[in-house]
């Protein structure tokens, strides 16, 4: 049987020189090479996306294939295979006949199939008086024969490229996870620096990614994240060198300051009034419950003995209020959860929209929590509506007690630490409870 001669197609099908070029690269077979089809099958199924085929006209040549009786394909076996579309729609499934001359026809343009037809276009087989193929009207698969080696090369780019993403994929992980819990760790650590514009561009860099993003997308990601990481890390190594370079008797010093195990208020002044007085009047017409006596009913934020004997008036040496971590303020005070977007709170923009949605619950107005917001912070203003949301039974006035804190917070008297530790101690198990 002549495999390299040129045939036209059946019908108004036109000849083009993409169907010459084919059946000349099918005529330039080796007579001794051969290939197993299932391997090559597997590799094509890799190589698709180089190919320009899909999945339907994969499963159509796959019942081609089939038709095939040797596992190798060799010019010595014959390479025409001659199946109506009838027992294709069978061997795809039950695929519509439409569908599947679509998908041959794909297959053709391809490169990957080439038509032998016959006079009248049926495809069929001529045999001889041994019973052997004289003549085969049909599909050829000679042209997968002789793409064998270039489809692996292209199997190989694809599963290549895949290894590359995947690995790409990894680093950024590993980059997103460093920098979220590296400045994590300086924030809890109050380590000088401004790491809230810091996490404002690594949740800009991740948000700027596509839902699909393409291989350049993902490493010029990477290269930011990885300058970023870099940066943070620099700033951090200073702040410990800097901390090795101040001696161990400084460290002695302030380990004796703070010696107490159970005060958690060295760092941060009292914010509350002092033991048996009342709290100081507010515009919204309501007052905080005056605290008569130690303990959770005499005050909405329980203190230890140490924190109420403590003075106010101590300011930051910052000016301002401290910012603590987003998972402290969730720790003190979990009722907030439940206003949060799907009852999540994943990060401060979480919170603050929460806390908008507490403010009006509690009826605090919103020139209230907006001069709370624009004196204290928006994050420190959201963090002490979760507070009085916490303890808000033991309140009269939310909108009064929140104007009085704000007040007190622009005088340098008021600090957020011992009201969230109150709350901790609050929530914690009743044999764990300290103070």
């Amino acid at each position: 049987m002549e495999t390299g001669s040129v045939t036209t197609p059946f019908g108004r099908r036109s000849m083009t020189l993409g169907m010459l070029a084919n059946q000349v690269m099918a005529g330039e077979i080796k007579p001794d090479q051969s290939v197993d089809k299932w391997k090559l099958f597997r590799a094509l199924c890799e190589a698709k996306p180089l190919l320009g085929i899909g999945d339907r006209a994969l499963a159509v040549l796959n019942a081609l294939l089939s038709f095939y009786p040797k596992n190798e394909l060799a010019q010595g076996n014959g390479l025409i295979v001659f199946p109506s579309n009838i027992q294709l729609s069978l061997r795809t499934h039950g695929m519509a006949e439409q569908t599947v001359r679509r998908h041959l026809a794909a297959l053709v343009d391809a490169g990957l199939l080439l038509r032998k037809d016959s006079p009248n276009g049926k495809r069929y087989v001529r045999r001889d008086r041994a019973g052997e193929v004289d003549e085969a009207f049909g599909f050829s698969l000679a042209p997968l024969l002789a793409r064998a080696e270039e489809i692996e090369q292209l199997a190989a780019e694809v599963m290549a490229e895949r290894l590359h993403v995947q690995r790409l994929r990894e680093c950024i992980t590993l980059c997103r996870r460093d920098i979220a819990k590296l400045i994590e760790a300086a924030v809890e650590e109050d380590i000088p620096g401004d790491w809230q514009a810091l996490y404002s561009e690594f949740r800009d860099l991740i948000e700027g990614l596509p839902r699909s993003p393409t291989t350049a997308q993902l490493e010029l990601l990477l290269d930011e994240l990885t300058g970023l990481r870099t940066n943070i890390l620099n700033q951090l190594e200073i702040q410990v060198k800097s901390t090795k370079q101040r001696g161990n008797a400084d460290y002695i010093e302030r380990h004796i300051q703070n010696s107490n195990p159970e005060s958690i208020s060295e760092l941060e002044p009292s914010f509350e009034t002092k033991q048996g007085a009342t709290a100081e009047p507010d515009n919204d017409g309501g007052s905080v419950t005056a605290a008569k006596g130690r303990g959770e009913a005499g005050h909405p934020f329980p203190q230890t003995e140490e924190e109420q004997s403590r003075r106010p008036g101590v300011r930051n040496d910052g000016g301002g209020l401290k910012s603590f971590p987003l998972g402290l303020v969730l720790q003190a005070c979990p009722e907030i959860l439940a206003y949060g977007p799907d009852g999540l709170i994943r990060h401060w923009r979480d919170l603050m929209a929460a806390a908008v949605i507490v403010r009006s619950m509690l009826g605090v107005s919103p020139s209230a929590y907006e001069e709370a917001a624009n004196v204290m912070g928006p994050e420190n203003a959201a963090t002490v509506m979760a507070c009085i949301l916490a303890r808000g039974g033991h309140i009269n006035s939310a909108g009064g007690y929140l104007r009085g804190l704000t007040r007190r917070s622009e005088k340098g008297e008021f600090a957020i630490g011992p009201m969230l530790m109150a709350l901790v101690r609050a929530n914690a198990p009743a044999g764990r409870k300290v103070g």
